[in-house]
């Protein structure tokens, strides 16, 4: 069976439980199941912190895994990203008192707190930067305040619990992420069901991404539909029952649909409708 490991707890399993259940897998019903066995499929599910998966794909004792980009590159795991998963996202930044600095050349000397060690000492060596790296579990926040660093790095979101604390966010940001399916590195015959599971994630992400549409329009004014939305590949073209229409069936990106509708509504279409898609291969 193909052994695949998920996020445990947090918005990462929330998620990525959701895109396995659409993708057809059975999942557990309680957080307090640490693994499932879908036998239709013919994989067994372990749930795990998110932060250790990537050493168990890189150790082979799992075949892949669901986690954060964050994560994985700061674990050094042996482990490859295959796929980006679209959820998740979050931009690792630096952050201090207003004035400290305003970009990373201007962290040489301090002491920089951190929950993601790994990510902050690669991003300090590619920019020559020779910093002190104090690592922290959990919350960074309060580190510059109780005197344990200069500056911190760490995930933000809004800002607020930065502001709270006195701190602002200053130079590029270290790393974009989001949750990725990972496999372990230098695999050349990928384990049976790993190429499924992708197929199935892939078929979600388009579902979610676009919608079908389908409108009449006269025959003579086709050309300048297909210019408007030219669909994938191309539109499905059916006849209608009167003369000189036809029935169009075309994808759409679902966020470019109200506007697609108004310019098929400009060259002549009528009865347009949009449908969701549920699950598809492309």
């Amino acid at each position: 069976m193909l052994r695949v490991a998920v996020p445990n707890k947090g918005s990462l399993s929330e998620s990525a439980i959701e895109i396995l259940t659409e993708a057809g897998y059975k999942q557990r019903r309680t957080t307090k199941d640490l693994s499932l066995i879908d036998v239709a499929n013919e994989v067994e599910f372990y749930y795990l912190r998110p932060r250790d998966i990537a050493v168990y794909v890189g150790e082979g004792t799992l075949d892949v895994g669901i986690s954060g980009r964050d994560l994985v590159l700061d674990s050094h795991a042996d482990a490859d990203v295959i796929m980006e998963l679209g959820f998740g996202s979050s931009t690792f930044r630096f952050a201090g008192p207003p004035g400290v600095a305003s970009s990373v050349k201007d962290l040489s000397g301090k002491r920089i707190a951190t929950s993601y060690a790994g990510v902050l000492t690669d991003h300090l060596a590619e920019n020559g930067v020779d910093a002190s790296v104090v690592r922290l579990d959990g919350a960074v926040e309060t580190a510059v305040a109780l005197g344990v660093a200069d500056v911190i790095a760490d995930v933000v979101e809004t800002g607020t619990t930065l502001r709270q604390a006195g701190l602002e966010v200053f130079g590029e940001p270290i790393l974009q992420s989001q949750a990725v399916v990972l496999k372990r590195h230098g695999v050349e015959n990928p384990p049976a069901g790993l190429q499924q599971l992708v197929r199935r994630l892939e078929g979600v992400l388009i579902a979610r991404n676009y919608v079908m549409m389908d409108y009449d329009i006269p025959a003579d004014q086709i050309d300048a539909a297909t210019a408007v939305a030219a669909g994938l590949e191309s539109p499905t073209v059916s006849p209608l029952h009167r003369a000189g229409w036809v029935a169009v069936r075309v994808m759409v990106q679902r966020a470019e649909a109200q506007r697609i509708m108004d310019q098929l509504w400009e060259v002549g279409a009528r009865a347009i409708l949009t449908t969701d898609i549920h699950a598809c291969r492309i």
